[in-house]
């Protein structure tokens, strides 16, 4: 039942830890929403306030400047992990092998890097000498990562408390999270907001938003991020090898590799005629 407790969404759990915690964890992408939760956590549970960050093979831009970006939001410090090949090999060949297709007919991307997230900030949780985790997830709609994420955060450690700010704060959207940003000298860049709303990792790169609202929309060019549009693809086929031992890849036209690095490669040469 405490679990239970725990994940309710009128935060009545969180609430009552405030003045209890010392040092919190915080999956961190230096969005403006993760950026605004680490004062907000020091704010209003007096916290030290560690920003973890997982390298799953998102794009090397969102990995530029966190460390600054995170202190001077007012974190401790920032601990990065690069979880690569532990992603490849023990969750996306897992779910290639049992054919994990959600409902049959969506195929995972971003919900395969979830579990692997959470059990690294568990990991650092305890190194550190952590007693809770935090999440930006909004739990609303169809963001189903506040579910993935306390899910294995319970199963791997049920001692750790989870704090969920979008169950508990004022901030109801983007003009309310700039306001606050601004009230405590947050470092956000005032950018032009992307018409879509990305997700990435090795595996994949997911898209909504804009035209795709409509399926019978053609996606535009500046989707095209990890693939050539179509339009451009060589006319010339590219014929590739992959070498198979017991079931699983490890090599790419005779070149034995480790699972992030084979995908990478993978990535590199589908995305010229995709």
């Amino acid at each position: 039942m405490a679990d239970v407790k725990k994940s309710t969404s009128e935060g009545t759990e969180e609430r009552g830890l405030r003045g209890k915690l010392k040092k919190v964890v915080l999956a961190y992408s230096g969005g403006l929403d993760t950026s605004v939760i680490v004062p907000w956590l020091r704010e209003n549970y007096g916290c030290e306030v560690v920003c973890f960050t997982a390298d799953v093979g998102q794009s090397i831009k969102e990995l530029e400047g966190l460390e600054e970006k995170a202190k001077a939001s007012g974190a401790c410090q920032l601990v990065v992990k690069d979880l690569k090949e532990e992603f490849v090999r023990d969750y996306i060949f897992p779910c290639l092998r049992a054919g994990a297709i959600y409902e049959r007919k969506h195929l995972l991307g971003t919900s395969m890097a979830r579990p692997v997230i959470a059990k690294a900030m568990v990991d650092v949780a305890k190194e550190i000498g952590a007693d809770a985790v935090a999440h930006g997830c909004t739990g609303k709609g169809n963001d189903q990562a506040c579910v993935r994420f306390e899910l294995t955060f319970f199963a791997l450690d049920p001692k750790l408390d989870v704090v969920a700010p979008w169950r508990e704060w004022d901030i109801r959207g983007r003009e309310d999270a700039i306001e606050y940003a601004k009230k405590h000298n947050v470092p956000v860049p005032v950018t032009k907001k992307s018409i879509y709303s990305r997700d990435g990792n090795l595996w994949h790169l997911s898209h909504e938003g804009d035209v795709l609202e409509d399926p019978a929309n053609e996606p535009k060019k500046d989707m095209y991020m990890l693939t050539v549009d179509p339009e451009d693809a060589p006319n010339q086929p590219e014929y590739v090898e992959i070498g198979i031992v017991s079931g699983l890849p490890v090599s790419v036209n005779g070149k034995e590799l480790s699972p992030a690095s084979l995908l990478t490669e993978l990535n590199q040469i589908g995305g010229r005629h995709e």
